[in-house]
């Protein structure tokens, strides 16, 4: 979900059911991105995705590759 002013992009990572329109009602905020950042800025909250993941959710590319850094940066961390 895009949030932020113009040319100031702001996303959440949300879950949606894909049967409802895009600006419908988010089902679970898990996170948020900012792009404009140095380094971007990526918080995800991995309990909540892997939730829905487990019972059938899609990441979306972009969301699995903002996923995959969360979980890269976690074992450079550890």
């Amino acid at each position: 979900m895009r949030l932020g002013t113009k040319k100031r992009p702001f996303y959440r990572i949300i879950v949606t059911d894909s049967r409802k329109p895009r600006e419908s009602k988010a089902k679970a905020i898990l996170g948020y991105y900012d792009p404009l950042k140095e380094p971007p800025d990526i918080k995800v909250d991995m309990d909540k995705a892997n939730y829905w993941l487990e019972r059938g959710a899609q990441a979306s590319k972009t969301v699995q590759s903002l996923l995959n850094k969360v979980l890269e940066k976690e074992k450079l961390s550890n």
